[in-house]
């Protein structure tokens, strides 16, 4: 698992480098530039994981969780970024967003992913501290 953490946190970081080479061809590029970063930061945590995962003391099942939460959480959050950046969304990022409205589906897109990305990246969170403040 540790070493599956560390491929996909370089996948996103490349990603987020990708994102960040096409920010002026985006609808809103303020918001391109929020997603090239976010998209990084996502790489950058998942790699936090990766290096700290054999300190995780949890359960085989809650480690799959943690691990599978840690991975779609990152993922679905950088695609939210990315979408609003094109479609020129505001309603889930204002100030990134502002001057920009969407159509009303890609809104509530936009809305799925980053709700969808934070709750499984807040729940890693919690068993990841849970795993690291647990003892042997």
């Amino acid at each position: 698992m540790r070493r599956r953490l560390f491929w996909h946190a370089v996948l996103l970081v490349l990603l987020g480098l990708i994102v960040g080479s096409v920010v002026p061809l985006f609808r809103n590029p303020r918001m391109g530039l929020t997603a090239h970063v976010g998209t990084v930061m996502s790489g950058l945590f998942v790699g936090l994981v990766a290096a700290a995962w054999e300190d995780v003391l949890l359960s085989p099942g809650v480690a799959a969780a943690t691990f599978w939460s840690t991975l779609v959480a990152n993922y679905v959050n950088s695609a939210g970024l990315v979408a609003a950046a094109m479609f020129g969304t505001s309603g889930a990022t204002p100030q990134a967003g502002a001057g920009f409205v969407g159509l009303p589906w890609q809104e509530a897109l936009v809305d799925v992913l980053l709700v969808g990305g934070a709750v499984p990246t807040f729940a890693a969170c919690v068993l990841l501290l849970r795993g690291l403040g647990s003892r042997a």
